[in-house]
């Protein structure tokens, strides 16, 4: 048993300093581990909460943007009744007009009318007072 003690003995001292220097390693990387997961959570809960942040301002910007909306919708409302009474006014102001210009012209064609009357009275008048002048 000799060699049998003489190999073990040999072993444990080759075999022993690799298996403390690899236990060693092992808890190294177990802590760099325990480190990098401790990192990862906090990158995760600073992702969470920036996450939470964007949904808050999505949503305050979506009320914002649905106000907005609401708004433009009732300028366009009133815009449009201003138009339609602007509208209405310029129909009305164009009737008007429409009327003003037919009395207008047929106050026109009157005296037209006249001054053709008032001519032809004149050219009797003259008839009449040569005829009388004749006759005298």
């Amino acid at each position: 048993m000799d060699i049998k003690e003489a190999v073990g003995s040999v072993l444990k001292d080759l075999i022993v300093p690799e298996l403390d220097k690899i236990k060693e390693e092992n808890k190294e990387i177990k802590a760099t581990l325990v480190l990098t997961n401790k990192r990862l959570d906090d990158i995760n809960l600073h992702l969470a909460d920036q996450s939470r942040r964007i949904d808050s301002v999505r949503e305050e910007l979506s009320q914002r943007m649905d106000e907005t909306n609401n708004r433009i919708d009732s300028v366009r409302e009133e815009l449009s009744q201003r138009m339609d009474e602007t509208n209405n006014r310029i129909d009305s102001v164009r009737e008007e007009l429409s009327q003003r210009t037919d009395r207008l012209y047929e106050v026109i064609v009157r005296r037209d009318e006249h001054h053709k009357l008032d001519e032809r009275v004149g050219h009797l008048e003259r008839e009449v007072n040569e005829l009388k002048r004749m006759a005298a």
